[in-house]
């Protein structure tokens, strides 16, 4: 591999989040999300006379230097589209193609535009540059699953949310045109015409009421009060459309991401589609504060665990390995249920996602078919001597960085069990998982 693949494939690891070097890209991460926060907040402040008068000249070099860096972010991002496992097969030039059309592309070229118009545009257009350099929120989008989650539950259920809004807009021309039959001849001047009366029908039906256009006629007041209270319902449509769909798609996220992180697992990755499914709904969210026990030292170690967000810790006798997002640990102790002897904490605040045994040791005895699978593969795993270190096999240690040592041919074992099953009285046979 040349250097200048190495330099983009490492590029790509730490803009998009890929590779090993998760501590890097969640930097990279924080401070553009710190510069997309500034820039705003600079972009509202630089409106106020005071400031731009005073500080005209630093909020002027902060913004051009902030333009800069969203210019090399959008170019970074172009360099290494191709790398992009939907896009490879374009080809590097159709691949950047594709990708600079894509929305979270535009949205970055949006962030890097205000620093070339300062070039381009006449000194008039200073308004332009504001509402562009404003625009830069939109780039917590790609920050911030919620903020996604959101925008794709408005997209799913744009048809009923158009629906909902024709619905509205018909109440609305139906309250201006009843109110100006009534009050017309009461007050002219404000009802004078049914687009008159559409300010005080809009002002109603959504609950604002302004209170500069009010009917004075004592029938116009029972109508309006109608109206007022035919508002609130028609205002809870379309957010009880939105907060469903944000919901689903939050449980959709959920479900796939725990869906990925059980495929994964060497012990289930020749499980079918639908009983890895079965598998990720056993389990159970748990959240640890940085510094406490996940596992403590002597426990039977009948559970695994999913790190969804966060860093554990993993205390040997030499030596701490540690695994972050995305990692998993303990998945041979849904089969082997040994004492625990190394005490596993949250090095960082973590979300974990944990499979107890006895919930798929239940499962199994409903589907003997499955048992036999995840049996056989537990057994065989066993008998191919894998680089197991206590509870944590290849894979696991793979994600913490802990390799075999080739030099001696010795491997640094973490001693995270009681091997002596005398001391123990724990059975460790494959074949017999206890709940």
């Amino acid at each position: 591999m040349t250097a200048k693949k190495t330099l983009k494939t490492i590029l790509y690891d730490l803009l998009e989040d890929t590779g090993q070097a998760r501590g890097a890209a969640r930097a990279i991460r924080h401070f553009l999300v710190g510069l997309i926060v500034v820039n705003v907040t600079l972009a509202v402040i630089e409106t106020l006379p005071a400031v731009r008068a005073g500080y005209g000249g630093i909020l002027t070099h902060i913004q051009m230097a902030s333009g800069a860096l969203f210019i090399l972010e959008y170019c970074a991002r172009l360099y290494v589209a191709d790398l992009h496992p939907p896009l490879r097969r374009y080809g590097p030039f159709g691949a950047r193609l594709r990708y600079a059309l894509h929305m979270d592309a535009i949205v970055d070229l949006i962030a890097a535009l205000p620093l070339i118009l300062v070039f381009m545009l006449p000194h008039h257009a200073f308004t332009v540059v504001v509402i562009l350099r404003l625009l830069r929120f939109l780039k917590l989008a790609r920050y911030s699953p919620a903020i996604r989650s959101l925008l794709q539950a408005i997209a799913s259920e744009r048809w009923a949310l158009m629906g909902a809004t024709l619905i509205v807009s018909g109440v609305i021309l139906f309250a201006a045109t009843v109110m100006y039959l009534i009050e017309k001849d009461a007050q002219p001047d404000k009802f004078q015409s049914i687009p008159h009366a559409i300010w005080w029908a809009i002002a109603t039906v959504t609950t604002v009421g302004y209170g500069d256009v009010v009917p004075i006629t004592g029938l116009g007041k029972t109508i309006g009060g109608f109206f007022m209270l035919l508002g609130y319902g028609l205002i809870a449509l379309p957010v009880g459309i939105i907060a469903s769909a944000f919901a689903r798609e939050i449980h959709s996220r959920d479900f796939v991401v725990s869906w990925s992180m059980v495929a994964r697992v060497p012990l289930f990755e020749d499980l079918k589609a639908a009983e890895i499914a079965e598998v990720a709904r056993l389990l159970q969210a748990q959240k640890v504060r940085a510094g406490h026990v996940i596992a403590e030292k002597g426990d039977v170690a009948d559970r695994m665990f999913f790190i969804s967000e966060g860093t554990a810790e993993i205390a040997l006798k030499d030596k701490n390995i540690y695994l972050d997002t995305g990692d998993f640990f303990g998945e041979l102790a849904l089969i082997h249920q040994r004492p625990r002897t190394a005490t596993i904490r949250a090095f960082h605040d973590c979300e974990l996602l944990v499979l107890e045994a006895h919930a798929l040791q239940q499962m199994m005895e409903k589907n003997p078919e499955l048992a036999t699978r995840i049996l056989q593969e537990a057994e065989r795993r066993g008998e191919e001597a894998v680089q197991s270190l206590g509870d944590l096999v290849s894979e696991e240690l793979a994600m913490a960085d802990v390799v075999a040592d080739g030099s001696d041919g010795d491997t640094v074992e973490p001693d995270l069990f009681v091997e002596d099953i005398a001391t123990t009285g724990t059975d460790r046979s494959p074949d017999k998982p206890k709940g």
